[in-house]
């Protein structure tokens, strides 16, 4: 017994060790950090009550709950399609559904801005069709669409293998009894999705709040979370607040997912 303890000790002190050295270490620097400014600790509570963090932060919580949101209802009927239905080219469209997990953030916010922008071609056929450009790339709305973009991919994936693995015998069960196709969507199908969902939005959630290169190519002027700390680091030299800010931004994520993983038993995972 002895010695199957210390094998599993070997074996788990690079994990230990790996995890204190770049996860524990640098988060315990971080939070002294943001106690190092004038203000000392109390600069926690100044960025929670400051307008103009405060704002950001709701701004940006917003922002990754509206994404998720919608990513959820559209990779959900697009999941669940796909897992239950064979056509020629399924394999195509999902190759093209999942593209995007190939492109980094700036690489998306740039073709946002090429769809959008001051140039693009929704600008165009606005232009051409009303006389006035509809430009909405520099906007909430231009990152909401970026958001949404790299989003769907990791959301479709997750849907499709709990899809797959529902018993289509529940849901004739459903229908012989009378249920209408919505009932059976409510009481059977959303039911059995529920942890992948919870994983999925999760994950989702987290991504969509500490996104940093769609956002820094669109957010010109726009006071989301992830530009405010890079503002406060780089140009105000802000260190503290900098520190305050990215601390508090990772543990809202880290709550979100706890609580996900709680919710859905276990089932998030930290992909993506």
């Amino acid at each position: 017994m002895g010695r199957d303890r210390l094998a599993l000790a070997l074996l788990v002190a690079p994990a230990i060790a790996f995890l204190a050295a770049f996860f524990l270490l640098p988060l315990a620097l971080m939070l002294r950090t943001g106690a190092t400014g004038p203000e000392g600790w109390a600069t926690y509570a100044i960025i929670l009550t400051d307008d103009r963090y405060l704002a950001s932060l709701w701004k940006t919580v917003a922002l990754a709950a509206s994404v998720t949101a919608a990513t959820l209802v559209i990779s959900g009927i697009a999941g669940v399609f796909l897992a239950r239905n064979r056509f020629r080219g399924r394999r195509l469209l999902t190759a093209f559904l999942t593209l995007p997990l190939a492109f980094p953030g700036v690489v998306i916010g740039f073709m946002v801005i090429l769809l959008a922008g001051r140039q693009g071609v929704i600008g165009e056929v606005t232009l051409a069709l009303t006389g006035e450009r509809l430009v909405f790339a520099y906007s909430l709305a231009g990152l909401f669409v970026g958001y949404l973009y790299f989003s769907i991919p990791r959301t479709v994936l997750t849907v499709m293998a709990a899809a797959e693995k529902l018993d289509p015998a529940l849901e004739e069960a459903a229908r012989s009894l009378g249920a209408s196709p919505w009932a059976v969507v409510r009481d059977v199908i959303l039911p059995g999705l529920k942890g992948a969902f919870l994983a999925a939005g999760a994950i989702c959630f987290a991504t969509a709040m500490g996104a940093f290169g769609t956002a820094f190519t669109l957010a010109t002027r726009i006071d989301v979370l992830p530009m405010v700390i890079y503002a406060e680091f780089t140009v105000g030299a802000n260190i503290a607040v900098a520190a305050a800010l990215s601390f508090l931004l990772g543990a809202i994520t880290w709550a979100v997912l706890a609580a996900a993983r709680t919710a859905a038993g276990g089932a998030v995972a930290a992909a993506g």
